[in-house]
Parts: structure tokens; C-alpha cells; sequence
């Protein structure tokens, strides 16, 4: 099945027309039952999907739209009716329907928006398990074990939890900005089952990589690369699970660059020495950062970084196979450390030039952006609610979670678009009605609306114009609508208020609708 194979490039001689960086892909509502056609930025995504059959291309972009506008709900209550669930049913088990195929179009347009972003892109790494409760989790295949307790002899009782890992590249910018999937790979641990045991008798390092879950790094890298086409302009960023030394040749042989977090101390130079010997010697400058702690507070840290170029060697049992690298390891560390918290602490390897304190610290704030993926991944969890899909089959579990990958970045897309842009004109993301219907919906707004209105009585023909509204304005409106308080000293909107408020917004189009129409009659 294509979901054991993984997800990379299909057809990217097609590159989906995109107005800038920014997309341009119009509102944010979908099909609403039949009663509007399916949103711009649906068909800007799925314009490169070809499922070979007309009516599911028209389905795929049907079930998108219903998915988008009902954030978190199921497929029942999303479709709305019971032919139209039947058919979502029937085309997530179609034959002819894969992640791939799925994901194809979106693909594509991630590559339009990133040939016309400037200057180096991230693409964020890492992988993450989406759990489901079975009867018979055969069918959808095992991910680990896990203590549920002990029994009466005293002896530990373990329960299988069966479900799917999903191991995605996410493609940024240095500012935050998602652009999108560049490749992805669904698996389950029936194939591996067999290597931890092994790790407990032989040394890992001497497994061949080909036969270890590792590969989808590699893999991955490799298909994310050859999608986004310019492999110099590429920063791939991985955490401490990334520390592959085969990871890092792989790049080297792709032409692309690697920033990842360490936790190998590793051979360096002539190989009587080790990266953290090295490190000891390092020149070093001092970065202030400023975090939340663990109360929410803000604090700033005090880091002293250090960095190094240096040659690092393979491990020893595959010195012939693999040759020696020139890195730069960047150590950050915290001093003056309050009592009541451990020290932050970050190990990098990279691949990337860094001569100057500035340059070292600008290679942390590119790490410090692979929470952005955690976040993508939050999404699809408490946004999308993918855990509580109730389909029994890993075959279609997968193609349910490709659609709601896409869904999941567009939610992302327009909660980073208001802090990365925050002027762009509010046709980026909504339409005439759209804003129409935020101008008369938002609370806010109809209190500045009546203030206006009592001031226009008594001001004079020289009054100001008012200001041209931007996209901020529009999206702070639309998460006033999912609950957002809008307090003078509260941090922007969020995800989950966002998505709230465009359901609402949904459901406000599709009053407009009904009352033009019965209006009409």
C-alpha cells in the first residue's frame, strides 16, 4: 500500500500559480452544503491532484471544503447528510485513493510559495503518533506497548495501543511563515518490530540504516529537496533525534544544508579528540533571549554560545563507508541560572557557514523555529480532532489525515500571516462577502461603528478619512468570533480561537445565502 512507501514529489513540472509569498488564496469557507462553490484557496491547493476520475477530483475538493469549514467535527456531522458522508466514506476507501495522490496538489503549491519567498527557507522535521482505540487494532497495525498496571502474581500487564506515525517536512520561513508540506510518510511498527530487540545484543551503530525507522529522515530530506528544487536556499532542522551521521552525508550529496540538535558526542578532527573537547577551547560571546517560564511569565536568559568549525568522523564501524565532514558546532548554554529552573541548553550541528557571534545566534532562532512544527502537529490533533476518526483501516485513516494535513496548514497559514504580514490588504485571505459580513458581525466593530456615527454628527466637513483596513483587522475580527477578548495587553490570536471563529463566520455566510435566496423567492 502507498501508505507504507511514504509520500515525496509527484509531478512538479506543475507548479500552481500563486499571487506572491503570501498565496492570495481567497476566503476561508467551504462548499457549506451545496449552497457555494468550492473556496479559491481549495482550488489553488488541490489544482495539481489528479485522481484519473473526474468525480473524485470533484470529491476530494468537496470533502476539503466540508473538513475546512467544520473544524473538528466528524465526518457525519461535517458532511451533513447521509449521501454525502456515504460518499467521503467511499472515497477514502477508493483503490485509486492515496496520501500521495491526495497531497500532490498541495505539494506543488508549497513549491510555488516557496519559489517566491526570498533568501534561505527551513524545513522543520520530525515525526509524531496518532493513537485510535480498537477492537481489533491488526487492522490499522501497532505502535508500541504501554504499563497499564500488574497483575495478581504481581507481574507488569501491558496494553497495545494501535495507530499511525506520520513523519512530515514542514516548510517555513526564517520569520515563521508556513508554506506548506514539501514531503511526508505514514507507517506503523509491524516492519521494525524486530530491531529493538537487536539494540539490546549488538551495537546500533552497525546496522546498516536502510533497515532502521531512521531511513524516513533521509527519505524525507532527500523528496523535500527534490520538490522544492533550489537545495542551496534549504536549511533542514531536526531535533535530537535527527543526529544521523548519514543524515548529514545525505544532505552533503543533495547540495542542501542541516541545522540539527545533537546529542552525539562525536569523533572530530584526526579523531583523537571529540566535538565537546573541541568545544571546550571555542571562542564565545554572550546572547541574551527572552521565554516564558513555566508559569507563563516572561524572563530573559542570559546564554554564553560558542562555536566551532571543526571535522567530524563517521562512527568507527562505518569509517569506510561514510567520509568525514566539516561542521560548525554551536553550544548555547545558560549562566546566572535561578535556582528554581535546570539551565537552557542547545547543541547544534550545521553545515552552514558561521563566522561571527551574529551569525551563531541567527542559527539558534532558525532551530527555535522547529516548535512551529510541533505546533502543526498540535492542530491536527486538537483542531482537527484526527484521534477521534472512527475509520478502521490504516489504508484509509491515512488518506483522512492527508486531507487534514492540508487543512491543519491552512489554519496555521492564517494565524502566522497576521504576525508575519500584518499588512498585507484582507483580500489575501477573505472575500467581498466575507468582509461585509466581519463588518457588521464583529462586536468590536459595531461599537466603533456607533461611536463614528455620533461623531460625524458634530465634526466638521475637514474630518480624517478613515484608515484602510488590513488583514489584522479582519483576523482579529474573525478570532473575536471564536472568543478572542481582544484585551490592550493580550498576545495575538491563536489557532484554536481562530478556527473557532471561522466556523462561526461559516455559518454567518451561509445565513446570507439562505436569506438572499429566500428573499429572492
Amino acid at each position: 500500500m502507498a501508505w507504507l512507501q511514504g509520500v515525496g514529489m509527484d509531478g512538479t513540472d506543475r507548479v500552481a500559480g500563486m499571487n506572491g509569498a503570501d498565496g492570495g488564496l481567497g476566503g476561508m469557507a467551504g462548499t457549506g452544503g451545496g449552497l457555494d462553490d468550492t473556496s479559491a484557496w481549495i482550488q489553488e491547493e488541490l489544482s495539481g491532484c489528479d485522481l484519473k476520475d473526474r468525480r473524485l477530483d470533484e470529491r476530494l475538493r468537496t470533502l476539503v471544503g466540508d473538513l475546512s469549514a467544520r473544524i473538528g467535527q466528524g465526518i457525519p456531522m461535517a458532511c451533513q447528510d447521509w449521501s454525502a458522508t456515504k460518499a467521503a466514506y467511499r472515497f477514502l476507501d477508493n483503490d485509486k485513493v492515496d496520501e500521495a495522490v491526495i497531497l500532490a496538489g498541495h505539494f506543488q503549491a508549497t513549491r510555488s510559495r516557496f519559489d517566491a519567498a526570498n533568501g534561505p527557507i527551513l524545513v522543520l522535521h520530525d515525526t509524531t503518533e496518532f493513537s485510535f482505540k480498537r477492537d481489533r487494532p491488526d487492522a490499522i497495525g501497532k505502535t508500541h506497548k504501554c504499563p497499564v498496571g500488574r497483575d495478581k502474581a504481581g507481574r507488569p500487564v501491558t496494553k497495545t495501543i494501535c495507530g499511525i506515525l506520520m513523519h512530515s517536512s514542514f516548510v517555513v520561513t526564517p520569520e515563521g511563515l508556513p508554506l506548506g508540506l514539501a514531503a511526508i510518510k505514514f507507517w506503523t511498527r509491524q516492519e521494525f518490530k524486530g530491531i529493538t530487540a537487536l539494540s539490546k545484543k549488538i551495537n546500533m551503530t552497525r546496522i546498516p540504516i536502510e533497515q532502521k525507522e531512521s531511513i524516513r529522515w533521509i527519505e524525507n530530506l532527500r523528496q523535500s529537496t527534490e520538490l522544492l528544487g533550489r537545495p542551496g536556499r534549504c536549511v533542514h532542522i531536526g531535533d535530537r533525534e535527527s543526529d544521523i551521521y548519514e543524515l548529514f552525508c545525505a544532505a552533503h550529496d543533495a547540495g542542501t544544508h542541516f541545522c540539527v540538535r545533537t546529542c552525539v558526542d562525536r569523533l572530530a578532527e584526526s579523531g583523537d579528540t571529540t566535538i565537546a573537547k573541541e568545544m571546550d577551547v571555542a571562542p564565545h560571546g554572550i546572547h541574551m533571549v527572552e521565554l516564558a517560564d513555566r508559569h507563563g511569565k516572561n524572563i530573559t536568559a542570559q546564554l554564553e554560545v560558542r562555536f566551532r568549525q571543526m571535522m567530524i568522523l563517521p562512527p568507527i564501524g562505518k569509517q569506510k563507508q561514510y567520509p568525514p565532514l566539516t561542521v560548525t558546532a554551536i553550544h548555547a548554554r545558560e549562566i546566572n541560572v535561578p535556582e528554581d529552573r535546570e539551565p537552557l541548553e542547545w547543541k547544534l550541528l550545521t553545515d552552514v557557514p558561521v563566522a561571527t557571534l551574529g551569525q551563531a545566534t541567527e542559527k539558534l532562532d532558525w532551530y527555535a523555529m522547529r516548535w512551529k512544527i510541533e505546533t502543526f502537529h498540535k492542530i491536527l490533533k486538537s483542531g482537527c480532532h484526527a484521534e477521534d476518526a472512527k475509520l478502521r483501516t490504516a489504508q484509509r485513516l491515512a488518506n483522512l489525515l492527508a486531507i487534514y494535513c492540508i487543512v491543519s496548514w491552512r489554519i496555521f497559514w492564517l494565524c502566522m500571516i497576521n504576525r508575519t504580514s500584518p499588512q498585507s490588504p484582507p483580500s489575501t485571505v477573505f472575500t467581498d462577502v466575507e468582509l461585509q459580513l466581519l463588518d457588521h458581525a464583529d462586536p468590536k466593530a459595531k461599537r466603533q461603528n456607533s461611536a463614528k456615527r455620533k461623531l460625524s454628527n458634530s465634526a466638521s466637513p475637514q474630518s480624517p478619512r478613515e484608515p484602510t483596513k488590513t488583514i489584522t483587522h479582519y483576523l482579529y475580527a474573525v478570532a473575536r468570533l471564536g472568543g478572542y477578548l481582544s484585551r490592550a495587553h493580550d498576545p495575538p490570536p491563536g489557532n484554536k480561537v481562530l478556527w473557532r471563529g471561522f466556523t462561526r463566520l461559516l455559518d454567518l455566510h451561509l445565513g446570507y445565502q439562505l436569506g438572499a435566496k429566500l428573499v429572492g423567492n
